[in-house]
């Protein structure tokens, strides 16, 4: 359960663990990266190991993606989506054999219940036969692979004249401050800077994009569950939850003045990318 104003998150006897959120000011600017930085190849696989555990909460308040994305493969006619979660991006495509598969156990099992054929592999091997696929999609997916191997494979596994979609749905910072610094507190993933463009390697080049921005309705107790999500909360334990549970209720119901199960307007950004081979 979330908290509210009325059910404290953390006993009277606890101090919270630093941060506290006014150490997270609405001036602070936001990211000018292309993409997460995790240091080492090590670090990014462990931080992608976080989303063993966490589907159905994953489901219910991650937001699914324009109609405008899927039409971007829409003539494509045998689809993978990689990397695929629960199913957020695949449950839009309209193609006509659509796949998915995903490393982690635990959003395959929400996956299936698409009714679409799904398996457990990762970007950089898909366990397909060469020259399989029209198209592939990676969503939320791309910065959590090695994109020297996972370029390599999609050549492998796609026909001439197949297309790869990178799409990404984040919090649109730049539309206020209080989303800049709501992002902060809950390590919601600031780390593309608007116009950003994804990194990748031969054979593929960028033939089309698309950037959009619209809004998601999500209460206080959602963005609770929303913050859920996130690899920080996964992969952090009981402490670190005490303090970003503590930070968001006094940023929501305190700062903001929001009230319990009161509607946000919380605006998105989508960024999406076709990728081609340069020489088709």
């Amino acid at each position: 359960m979330c908290s509210s104003p009325s059910e404290p998150s953390v006993s009277s006897s606890a101090s919270p663990a630093h941060p506290l959120p006014e150490h997270y000011p609405s001036y602070r600017r936001a990211s000018g990266k292309e993409a997460p930085s995790f240091g080492t190849a090590q670090r990014r696989r462990h931080s992608a190991q976080a989303f063993s555990e966490g589907a159905e909460t994953y489901h219910d308040v991650r937001p699914g993606y324009p109609r405008e994305v899927s039409q971007l493969i829409a003539s494509a006619h045998t689809v993978l989506d990689v990397g695929a979660g629960t199913g957020k991006l695949t449950e839009s495509l309209t193609n006509s054999v659509v796949y998915a598969s995903d490393p982690s156990p635990d959003m395959t099992r929400v996956l299936r219940r698409l009714g679409v054929p799904c398996w457990r592999a990762t970007a950089e091997n898909t366990a397909l036969a060469s020259s399989s696929l029209d198209a592939l999609t990676c969503a939320q997916t791309w910065h959590w692979v090695d994109v020297d191997q996972a370029c390599a494979e999609f050549d492998r596994i796609l026909r001439p004249g197949g297309k790869v979609l990178l799409v990404w749905n984040t919090l649109d910072v730049n539309a206020d401050p209080w989303i800049l610094r709501l992002s902060r507190i809950m390590h919601s993933g600031d780390v593309h800077r608007p116009g950003f463009y994804p990194s990748f390697t031969a054979p593929w080049t960028l033939r089309e994009e698309l950037r959009l921005t619209w809004e998601h309705e999500l209460t206080p107790e959602d963005l609770h569950e929303l913050m859920h999500t996130r690899s920080y909360w996964l992969r952090n334990g009981e402490r670190i939850h005490e303090r970003m549970t503590y930070n968001l209720n006094w940023y929501l119901y305190e700062h903001m003045g929001f009230k319990p199960g009161q509607v946000l307007r919380i605006p998105y950004r989508t960024d999406a990318f076709v990728l081609a081979r340069s020489s088709e």
